[in-house]
């Protein structure tokens, strides 16, 4: 156990160092408010915060015994280094705009010099993990002494348990406990989910009180204050923060900076634990999971103090000043549970990106003497008996009867077999036509389960769909609307020589082909692939919804559950089976396999298969459509801004009729049944009907001339040169006086 001699000093920082041979040091950083340190090597350094760097040097004055001197002035992050000839037998007093301190000055400490020190600030962590930390570099890079920098005073209790800790191979550990805040006064504590990088959720949470004491450093200047007062002799420096292991290497990472022309610097991976034993103290030796979609961890960097270099300076993650770091031969572990103590793993991470890590899990059973729990192993898939015979959509409808009948017919005829349809109050005999239809064997029809779940319509019946026989003997599933059409471009436009084009995916991402109105006005009951032939050009990048896609899955489990746009809930064990491809059949991005619905520059593809998006139809019928309201976001208003965003006429694509012989084929044999006949001219009734009504009212009828008017056909031609902006305010962000560009 290591005995301590106290000072008598008063101070700011007191730094507390044990070793074998174990006396106990004290350093002075003074003011509250500007001086980080004052201390004497090589004359005296003081270190001032960032308010002293807006003054011009002459206005600041300093006195040393007595007698006014100009220092030698260097800007460093954050920060000013005065240096000053003189030594600690002198007086000194600084003034500037009538404040005036009287530092004292301390001695520097130079139990570092020779060693390999680890440099860190500790934030809140347990004495059982600065042990472990500190054991652990000690044992594989050589690691002899320690700079422990504490920002939270109330915790400097773990100083003295730590003291009592036998570390082998760490020779000397300096504990400085700090009693002015050195984070960010704008932010949380950086334990908080807010700053965890891969936390699932951060956009719902409430804000987080600020916390200086334990927010993100910003005072980096102390980075340089602690190099020139503890360090400057060391042989190399590593810093990096309590959380983060330096894997194992064919050498030291210490060796390595300490002959390096630069320094170190590399990047690192964040683990994670797939369950804790106890959330409030993690270990390390509970991270065996990495998330496969996840962030990078931020440099850390490993040099030599080279304090006589006065270009050389430190920050949080790069030594300045420096040639071009070394270092791609190191790599480092940030355990995220023990950089976020107190969060739940599913807080950390969604547990769908989380894979076990063969490698980080044999380092925490070599190095902490446990093997973390890993996900569980899922049975392998066995794509022999893959077949393409049960093709399944499933749509949610209200009030869409005049529109049923194409889409069916359509996608029989390109090869659907299986049709999954949930209704919900409707008024126009949508229910009574998917009741007829799964009477005469077309489809299946159920009823939308959404006022006893309490989920949003779409969202219930995707929840429900999934538990349905029809679902569990499909061989691939999509979930689309009844506005949406698959638009196959290789062979004769089936989903057969879709499958052939790229045999080898088993998940097609079918990105949207925003179809505007094309000045069409007046409903007409004729099928809407004729009518509607105007589109938004190729590269659309905006709206956000212009690249949206479907998705046309494998049903096969490697995803947990339906959703809108694709498949949710995966299931990670089978990221090495999935064969994501694009419209084009490319591959799509791993950052995709988990979130995200819409296509960018890098993934979009129209060369296989399209999905034609007819959001709007004719006027007459988007005013049923803003009437009904919307199946998935159901608390937004379907008024003019949507009509503008996603009236795209600036080309024309009419590749889907070549289909329209098999499709009219279709819609024949299904109108041939009377009974079936009868009930689409009762929805085209009530839908001619409820334009009617709309119409009578002055609001509908307001919007209907201005959707029909003069500027808005001509803006609709245009689209493509406004921003995210302009789609979120609607057409009156657009200057009268508005003129596109000739390319247009």
């Amino acid at each position: 156990m290591t005995a301590v001699v106290r000072t008598a000093t008063q101070s700011m920082l007191l730094p507390r160092v044990w070793a074998q041979t174990l006396e106990m040091r004290k350093l002075r950083l003074v003011s509250p408010l500007l001086v980080i340190d004052c201390f004497e090597a090589d004359g005296i350094h003081i270190f001032l915060r960032p308010e002293m760097s807006q003054l011009d040097p002459a206005e600041i004055e300093i006195t040393l015994n007595g007698n006014r001197q100009t220092p030698v002035v260097r800007a460093v992050p954050r920060g000013v280094h005065l240096r000053l000839e003189g030594n600690a037998r002198q007086s000194l007093a600084l003034s500037w705009s009538g404040a005036q301190i009287t530092p004292e000055i301390a001695a520097p400490l130079d139990q570092m010099a020779g060693k390999n020190v680890l440099f860190a600030f500790v934030n809140g962590q347990s004495v059982d993990v600065l042990n472990d930390w500190l054991a652990y570099h000690a044992r594989t890079h050589g690691a002899n002494g320690a700079v422990l920098i504490n920002r939270v005073p109330e915790e400097a209790g773990v100083r003295a348990q730590l003291k009592d800790r036998t570390i082998e191979g760490m020779e000397t550990v300096i504990w400085a406990d700090c009693p002015v805040p050195l984070g960010d006064p704008q932010e949380g504590p950086e334990q908080s989910r807010h700053y965890a990088p891969d936390a699932p959720g951060k956009a719902m949470l409430e804000p987080v009180g600020v916390d200086p004491w334990r927010s993100s450093l910003v005072e980096i200047a102390m980075l340089e204050a602690a190099r020139h007062r503890f360090m400057r002799r060391a042989r190399a420096v590593l810093f990096a923060t309590p959380a983060d292991l330096v894997a194992p290497a064919a050498h030291s990472v210490f060796d390595a900076a300490a002959g390096s022309e630069s320094y170190l610097q590399f990047g690192g991976t964040p683990v994670y634990p797939f369950t804790l034993s106890d959330q409030q103290a993690p270990r390390f030796a509970e991270h065996g999971c990495v998330a496969f979609d996840g962030a990078r961890a931020p440099n850390i960097w490993c040099s030599a103090p080279r304090v006589g270099q006065s270009d050389v300076f430190w920050r949080q993650h790069r030594a300045g000043g420096e040639a071009d770091p070394a270092g791609a031969e190191f790599a480092f572990f940030r355990a995220m549970a023990v950089r976020h103590p107190g969060l739940k793993p599913s807080e950390l991470a969604p547990k769908t990106s989380l894979v076990g890590d063969d490698t980080v899990a044999a380092l925490m059973d070599a190095e902490f003497g446990a093997v973390p729990k890993l996900p569980p192993a899922l049975p392998k898939i066995d794509p022999s008996g893959w077949k393409n015979e049960r093709i399944l959509a499933v749509t949610t409808m209200k009030n869409e009867g005049p529109f049923i009948l194409e889409w069916l017919a359509y996608h029989r005829a390109i090869g659907v077999t299986d049709f999954l349809a949930y209704t919900n109050d409707c008024t126009d005999g949508t229910d009574a036509m998917f009741d007829l239809l799964a009477h005469k064997g077309h489809v299946t029809h159920r009823q939308n389960p959404y006022r006893t779940t309490g989920e949003r319509p779409q969202h219930a019946a995707l929840h429900d769909a999934a538990e349905t026989q029809v679902a569990h003997e499909a061989d691939w599933i999509i979930c689309m609307d009844v506005d949406e059409f698959i638009n196959i471009h290789v062979g004769a436009g089936r989903l057969a020589d879709l499958f052939a084009a790229a045999p080898e995916a088993n998940m097609f991402a079918l990105t949207w082909r925003l179809f505007g109105n094309g000045d069409v006005a007046r409903f007409e009951d004729a099928p809407i692939l004729r009518q509607f032939t105007h589109a938004a050009a190729p590269i659309t990048r905006k709206p956000h919804q212009a690249w949206g896609f479907k998705t046309l899955f494998r049903n096969v489990g490697f995803y947990k559950k339906f959703g809108v746009h694709r498949p949710k809930g995966l299931r990670p064990e089978y990221l090495d089976d999935i064969n994501w491809v694009n419209g084009a059949g490319q591959q799509m991005p791993q950052n995709i396999l988990r979130s995200g619905w819409r296509s960018n520059t890098s993934t979009i593809g129209y060369d296989l298969v399209t999905l034609n998006h007819y959001a709007l139809r004719s006027a007459e019928s988007f005013l049923v459509k803003r009437d009904r309201g919307r199946v998935n976001h159901v608390e937004r208003d379907q008024g003019l801004a949507y009509w503008f965003r996603m009236n795209h006429n600036a080309t024309t694509d009419a590749s889907i009729q070549t289909r329209l012989p098999a499709f009219e084929a279709e819609l024949a044999a299904l109108k041939a049944d009377p009974q079936i006949a009868a009930q689409h001219d009762a929805c085209v009734a009530a839908h001619k009907a409820r334009i009617a009504e709309l119409m009578g009212c002055d609001d509908y009828r307001a919007l209907y001339e201005e959707i029909t008017g003069t500027r808005l056909r001509a803006l609709s031609r245009h689209l493509h040169h406004f921003g995210t902006k302009v789609f979120l305010e609607g057409p009156s962000a657009v200057p009268e006086d508005f003129e596109p560009t000739r390319s247009s």
